[in-house]
């Protein structure tokens, strides 16, 4: 009788953790979609009520390219949490820090008046290039939100570029590296309060949660569903996080790319194409009796 009362214990604690053996079904299904693609991929994914999980490749180190934005949004709530910055702290842009790529802000007139707040809003909605730079630095720099990072205990998620004594690395993963398992853990964990404080996490997690790039792995979830999600594309590499406030328990996953062979800028891209079918399949799996089918083509790039 003993045996089986700290066994009815236990089975709850699996159940709200993490199963001890992954998800055999998907597990094969994830496997074989890998195994076709032309370049190195990772995926890791995880139920967040039932603990079922798969992975492939989860602790194989990616480029993050933009999803590096994850760990510089955290760096900066650090800041806001502890009062040394102001989520709506006035702030003035000035040209000499515009950076090309993605984002909004290098259009700004010099001068223009703006905010943190606005800061955040740009770098995880539109991939802001100068913004992310800017809180990069707002937030200590690439040595304090790595120190962060690793007392948060991920060892692999680092911020390589403008950090002292990474240069090197940097050639090798561009701006930040991460693995699948971690980039899943880091999301799921601001999903769950755990990330600086409650309330920060909370407003990370709105921030995650109104992105403009939306034409990868959200094509697949439906979009009356909530999910938070960044996308890193390098010629090289295009990846995606995602956490899914699904109808029977959220889920999250990151697939992470390098080397690829296909490295077009256009809509049926090898890598965008496998981001959109793992996230096909982990919406079928984890929501079988949802009737919802994508109208996405690719034609309405």
């Amino acid at each position: 009788m003993r045996h089986l009362f700290l066994l009815c214990l236990l089975v709850p604690v699996l159940a709200a953790g993490q199963q001890r053996k992954p998800d055999r079904k998907l597990q094969q299904a994830l496997e074989e979609i890998v195994g076709r693609f032309n370049g190195r991929a990772g995926i890791y994914v995880q139920h967040l009520k039932t603990g079922a999980w798969a992975a492939v490749n989860a602790d194989t180190v990616f480029p993050t390219a933009s999803i590096v934005k994850v760990p510089l949004l955290v760096g900066l709530f650090a800041k806001i949490d502890s009062g040394k910055l102001g989520y709506h702290q006035p702030m003035i842009y000035r040209d000499s820090a515009k950076y090309g790529g993605s984002g909004l802000m290098q259009f700004f007139k010099d001068s223009a008046a703006t905010e943190v707040s606005v800061l955040a809003a740009l770098m995880m909605a539109y991939s802001d290039n100068t913004t992310s730079l800017w809180n990069q630095q707002l937030a200590g720099g690439g040595a304090e939100i790595n120190r962060l990072l690793e007392q948060y205990g991920f060892k692999d998620t680092r911020v390589n570029s403008r950090t002292a004594g990474r240069e090197e690395i940097r050639k090798i993963y561009g701006w930040g590296q991460t693995t699948p398992r971690e980039m899943t853990t880091l999301l799921i964990r601001i999903r769950r309060g755990e990330i600086i404080s409650r309330a920060a996490s909370e407003r990370m997690y709105r921030l995650m949660s109104k992105g403009y790039y939306d034409e990868q792995a959200l094509t697949q979830i439906p979009p009356y569903v909530q999910a938070a999600a960044k996308t890193g594309s390098v010629n090289e590499s295009r990846s995606e996080v995602v956490l899914v406030n699904a109808p029977h328990g959220d889920y999250a996953f990151y697939i992470g790319t390098k080397n690829i062979k296909d490295q077009r800028w256009e809509a049926d891209n090898e890598a965008v194409e496998m981001i959109r079918t793992v996230s096909a399949l982990l919406w079928k799996h984890f929501e079988p009796r949802s009737d919802w089918k994508p109208t996405f083509r690719k034609e309405t790039f």
